[in-house]
């Protein structure tokens, strides 16, 4: 914890700006925060080593790519020991794309991707075959309305 003091508003508006658009040259951050891109460079380092920054990534609008239909799935353990092993096979199946321990009705929460409803019922009962799931819920996406990144703010309560 004690590594979170070490950052600064410098590094706020730093993963601020990358979060918006995780291509954005460092030099074009550093006329952005008035520092030089070497700044940028070693601060972003500094991120990296301390587990705040884990990855870029990219946002994909994944209907582009023929994957029409998104759906979110509450998944029911048999008994919480298994989960585990559950998120384990689950990562086996590609059209996971995001799965949550959680607390509330399911135990776990996942989104998945399909092309269509034919593929949706496939993943459905290859999900549904995993050993510990005893049964799942699906909500099917309509519309995606917001998709955002966090605002960060400083000290003083100001966005960054």
């Amino acid at each position: 914890m004690d590594k979170i003091l070490d950052i600064d508003n410098v590094d706020l508006k730093i993963i601020s700006l990358l979060n918006d658009d995780a291509k954005t040259p460092y030099t074009e951050i550093a006329k952005k925060v008035f520092v030089s891109s070497g700044t940028v460079h070693v601060r972003m380092r500094k991120l990296e080593d301390m587990g705040i920054v884990k990855s870029a990534t990219l946002n994909i609008d994944f209907s582009k790519l023929g994957y029409d239909i998104s759906a979110f799935l509450g998944i029911y353990l048999e008994k919480s020991s298994l989960y585990d092993t559950v998120i384990d096979n689950l990562k086996q199946i590609p059209e996971v794309i995001n799965a949550y321990y959680t607390t509330g009705n399911y135990s776990i929460f996942a989104k998945i991707i399909c092309k269509d409803t034919n593929h949706l019922r496939t993943v459905l009962d290859n999900i549904q075959k995993v050993d510990g799931i005893d049964r799942t819920e699906t909500l099917i996406v309509l519309e995606e309305s917001i998709n955002r990144p966090i605002q960060f703010f400083d000290k003083n309560g100001k966005t960054q």
